[in-house]
Order: C-alpha cells, then structure tokens, then sequence
C-alpha cells in the first residue's frame, strides 16, 4: 500500500495551500466588493455577457451567478439590459457607481498584491506563472465547452480526474 505522500505531488499541493491562503486573505480586504463581487464586475466591466457564458467563465453554477448579479444591482453597481431584437437576452452593465467600486476594488486588491509580488523580487516572473495557469484554465474550458457540445456526459475537464489534459495545455 502506497502511503498519501507517494500519491500526491506535493509541491503541488503545497503551492495549492498558498493559492488557498491568498484567495482566504483577499476575502478580508476591505475593498467595498467581495472577490465574487469583484470578479463579476470586473467581466461585466469588459462588455456584457449572457449568463450562462459569464457563469462559465466565473466557474459558478448559474443559481449562484443569479444571486451575485442580484446582490450587484441591489446595490446599484449593475443593471441588467434587455438584448436588442432578443428580449429573452438579458446582459449586465456596470453603473457609474459600479465602475467607481471597481476602481477602488483595483487599487485595494492591487496594492496588497502588488506589495507581496514586489517582496519576492520576482513579480514578472510570478505574474507570467500566473497568467499561463488563467490560459491553461481557459482552454480547459474551451475544451469542455467543444467536449460537451460533441458529445453529452463527458467528464468535465476542470475535474480533478483531468490531471493530464490540465499538463498538456499549460506546456502548449
């Protein structure tokens, strides 16, 4: 029997821990928004998308994204805008007073960040890390969405059964 440490890569796991730990610190930054909140804004930010797409591109079930959008304008950062020629559409916008939260939310969230990255004294580096694992996320998603649309009841890519396929599309 093989014991859990020659199962695991464990410095996966650790580095897993410490993405673990930002994200639980980021929720204690006092920027106005929540990270959801902000998530969602910032995508919002960049054109209005329907919601079965920014659920997708959230990696939130469609109930929670409903919620989170409800809360948003609830609190007037957002509204929602009928799709011309489709009612069925509905998009979401960001307000003035959401464009406004999302830039004090930038400046919060950056600062404390920035601040971490510049500590290591290898911020370019980090962040280029970084954003190989947001493309690799991406064409996983990409993956499923092509999977899914071929063929029913795949095994969806952003599972942890998908080891492979997440190796294969961060080294492309």
């Amino acid at each position: 029997m093989t014991s859990l440490d020659d199962q695991t890569d464990s410095s996966a796991i650790e580095a897993l821990l410490a993405i673990l730990r930002i994200s639980r610190v980021l929720e204690r930054i006092d920027a106005g928004v929540s990270p959801q909140q902000y998530r969602m804004l910032k995508l919002i930010g960049q054109g209005g998308e329907r919601s079965a797409r920014l659920a997708d591109k959230l990696a939130v079930a469609r109930p929670t994204l409903t919620a989170t959008a409800d809360s948003l304008v609830a609190a007037g950062l957002a509204y929602r805008e009928a799709e011309p020629g489709d009612r069925r559409v509905v998009r979401l916008r960001l307000t003035e007073t959401g464009q406004a939260a999302v830039a004090r939310a930038d400046i919060a969230y950056a600062d404390w960040f920035g601040e971490l990255l510049d500590h290591t004294g290898q911020r370019d580096h980090i962040v280029a890390d970084l954003l190989l694992l947001d493309n690799a996320m991406t064409e996983r998603r990409r993956a499923r969405t092509a999977s899914t649309e071929n063929t029913a009841g795949t095994e969806s890519l952003d599972s942890p059964h998908a080891a492979s396929e997440q190796l294969t599309v961060a080294q492309r």
